[in-house]
């Protein structure tokens, strides 16, 4: 079987050339983005004032399971929260 090259192949080599020596700082970059928005949605539990607070309880229910994650990353060994208990 031929392999057939497509312009769209080519660029999707020459993206993926260039991408490649950047992923683990793309992946650092997501996970700090992450543990930020995380930062955000907890801060009013945590004692940190957040004017948007009734509008980020909507959230809690998708990334209650990266919570874990989240507050180990963040050097917490056990859940700071009353609330939620995940250790």
């Amino acid at each position: 079987m031929e392999k057939k090259f497509s312009l769209k192949r080519l660029f999707e080599m020459y993206d993926e050339v260039l991408s490649l020596p950047h992923k683990q700082e793309i992946a650092r970059e997501l996970r700090d983005e992450d543990d930020l928005f995380l930062l955000l949605v907890y801060s009013d539990m945590l004692g940190i004032p957040n004017p948007a607070f009734y509008y980020t309880l909507e959230l809690y229910p998708y990334i209650i399971e990266k919570f874990h994650d989240w507050h180990l990353r963040m050097g917490m060994e056990k859940s700071p929260l009353d609330g939620i208990r995940c250790c």
